[in-house]
């Protein structure tokens, strides 16, 4: 693993904790080596992480449709700034270019995008990790989601193990270390293979 993928909001949210996250996030990705991808923005959290990973002294890549560049306001210090012509040429360049993914607190756009890399693994497409950067508790209702879903059977276990959660960058990453993703896709029943 050499690059982390940080999807977040490009606003604060309601507390202080979320910008302490990303912060942290940030500092402790660029402290132990890894190269930061992120949404190539310099507001909110997409730009207090990328921030934190700079002033860490972390090689930060960004990856910003161009519609985007004047609303989102494209981060100018970045190693690398990658403007593209669509959100799914961001989402393609950004999971190409990492090898695990982390979604801090968001809104939409963050879980549209966690939730499509999610999918890409459970079809096969990468085996890289997924997680969410549970911070005081703000998934905790989707993470209860996710296991209702699995219980009503529209989600098998082993997809939804896929999805590590942790209540800190550093055990989360740690999560990411162990990740075995699964032996097959999902459509393939375990008795077929």
């Amino acid at each position: 693993m050499k690059s982390i993928c940080v999807f977040c909001g490009s606003s604060f949210g309601a507390r202080d904790i979320y910008a302490d996250a990303a912060r942290d996030t940030g500092r402790v990705i660029a402290e132990n080596g890894y190269r930061l991808v992120y949404g190539g923005a310099k507001v909110g959290l997409m730009g207090t992480v990328a921030d934190a990973a700079l002033a860490a002294g972390g090689e930060v890549v960004g990856v910003l449709p161009k519609a985007l560049q004047n609303k989102e306001i494209g981060h100018e210090g970045l190693d690398e700034l990658h403007l593209v012509g669509s959100m799914h040429e961001r989402k393609a360049l950004m999971a190409d270019l990492s090898d695990s993914f982390i979604a801090l607190p968001g809104g939409a756009g963050t879980l549209e995008e966690i939730f499509e890399v999610w999918t890409w693994g459970q079809l096969g497409y990468h085996q890289k990790p997924c997680g969410f950067l549970n911070i005081e508790g703000y998934y905790d209702h989707l993470i209860a989601f996710l296991d209702h879903q699995t219980g009503e059977q529209f989600t098998k276990k082993v997809m939804r193990d896929m999805v590590q959660i942790a209540d800190t960058p550093e055990a989360l990453i740690d999560l990411f270390k162990g990740y075995e993703p699964p032996s097959t896709p999902k459509w393939i029943k375990k008795d077929e293979t």
